[in-house]
């Protein structure tokens, strides 16, 4: 294995694309990569506090320096028209590919929602769970090299679901001032009610504080740059938030019947979304795939219409190929990076799946290229990124709702209870509480 790497050195020189062995110290840094950079951290908490102190007039500031367009605060809110309205002016394709999405994305939202539940105890109470939806909740969707339309659909339709009644959208405008009016087309599809031309940290500092234009929201939910990341973090406590949804990253396991071309374009799907940040991983128990595959993204990157952003990913050192021993170091290797996307490319990746520890989202067999979870599949694509799958999991329509448990002990309930509870209390130094229940028995 290490004669067939050592071979592959000129190829990486040329290439830019590293082949290393499971052991390879390189290996380890880029598995064990931040989920935050310190200097966007700096420039979120910047932008927050100044929007606490200046609102909308903050806020059209940081547009102007960090996206280069000049608003006035009553630019900042978009006006929405009628679904069959906006269908008018789009192209019939286009309105049956969001439609499509919109439908199996609906109906594996409403599939997943947990349900709520009750049982009676022994002695005739009851206890349960039940939901009520968030009121207010912010979805950010990134613009920036091009409208992200899928995201206003992965994200929106989930919290309309849930039951959500006010569910507002940033996204930052084009050069023009103007928002996409495809992506104005899915919002409403999808159920926001309001839209705002504001992008990056100062979106979510806008959505997080509140302002005259936008009132506060109580949550938050989306995946965005390192600022966009950075500025989520910096303001949880003052509102909810989902995950860390940063840069995008995908980690494929192969064995040597899976195809180049093909794994060489999944890797690349990701590699193109422009932040430089991606991070794109191969790993193959097959030396002759693995050089395969590095040959396969080179030339495939030259003909992208984003190659230009694919080779600042490279130059980042975002794409690496790892030679495994066998499939269960494959799986170790995949689990130890805790990918945003994982797909596995096995003759038995079903079996195989069952070996995942750690990821956000996982796409089994050939026929299931990341990209049907960006779009159609109908799991929401905002998933945990920088190794943070190892602790969050992906959007869900629970996470727009509220989970209440409920206690109702019936006064045998109490009794059979009652002693357990007082010495409880008692070893905790809690008097007050144990007297609450043994009130109740006194005469």
């Amino acid at each position: 294995m290490n004669k067939e790497i050592n071979i592959g050195k000129e190829k990486e020189a040329e290439t830019g694309i590293r082949i290393v062995a499971s052991n390879d110290k390189f290996l380890d840094k880029f598995v064990h990569r931040d989920a935050f950079l310190p200097e966007a951290e700096e420039v979120a908490r910047e932008i927050i506090k100044d929007v606490i102190e200046r609102g909308d007039k903050a806020v059209v500031d940081a547009i102007q320096k960090y996206e280069g367009v000049k608003l006035k605060p009553s630019d900042l809110a978009v006006e929405l028209g009628n679904i069959r309205e906006m269908e008018q002016g789009l192209a019939r394709d286009i309105v049956e590919a969001i439609k499509l999405a919109l439908g199996r994305i609906k109906s594996f939202a409403e599939d997943s929602m947990k349900k709520p539940w009750n049982k009676t105890t022994l002695r005739g109470g009851r206890v349960g769970e039940f939901y009520t939806p968030i009121e207010r909740v912010g979805v950010y969707v990134p613009g920036g090299t091009a409208p992200l339309i899928s995201t206003a659909l992965h994200t929106a339709t989930l919290a309309k679901v849930a039951g959500v009644k006010q569910i507002v959208a940033c996204t930052p405008a084009g050069k023009d001032g103007k928002v996409n009016e495809i992506l104005l087309y899915a919002m409403r599809c999808a159920g926001v009610n309001e839209v705002y031309k504001v992008g990056g940290a100062q979106a979510i500092a806008m959505m997080a504080v509140g302002t005259k234009t936008c009132p506060k929201v109580e949550k938050i939910v989306g995946p965005g740059n390192a600022f966009v990341t950075a500025a989520k973090r910096a303001v949880y406590g003052l509102v909810s938030l989902d995950q860390v949804a940063g840069p995008s990253e995908i980690a494929i396991v192969a064995d040597a019947a899976a195809k180049p071309r093909w794994i060489a374009a999944d890797m690349l799907s990701q590699a193109e979304h422009g932040s430089g940040h991606e991070k794109a991983l191969l790993i193959t128990t097959s030396p002759a795939l693995a050089e395969a595959v590095r040959e396969e993204i080179t030339v495939q990157a030259a003909l992208l219409s984003r190659h230009e952003m694919v080779r600042r990913v490279i130059k980042n050192d975002g794409i690496l190929i790892v030679l495994a021993k066998d499939l269960q170091e494959a799986m170790a290797v995949a689990n130890d990076f805790a990918p945003e996307h994982l797909e596995i490319m096995t003759k038995d990746a079903i079996t195989l799946m069952k070996s995942v520890k750690k990821a956000g989202a996982i796409f089994a067999g050939p026929w299931t290229p990341e990209c049907v979870g960006d779009f159609v599949a109908g799991p929401s694509h905002v998933l945990p990124t920088g190794g943070s799958a190892a602790m969050f999991n992906g959007l869900t329509t629970d996470d727009f709702r509220r989970r209440h448990s409920f206690v109702a002990f019936s006064k045998s309930d109490l009794a059979e209870t009652r002693s357990a509870i007082e010495t409880l209390a008692q070893l905790e130094g809690l008097g007050a509480h144990g007297r609450s229940a043994t009130i109740r028995f006194e005469a």
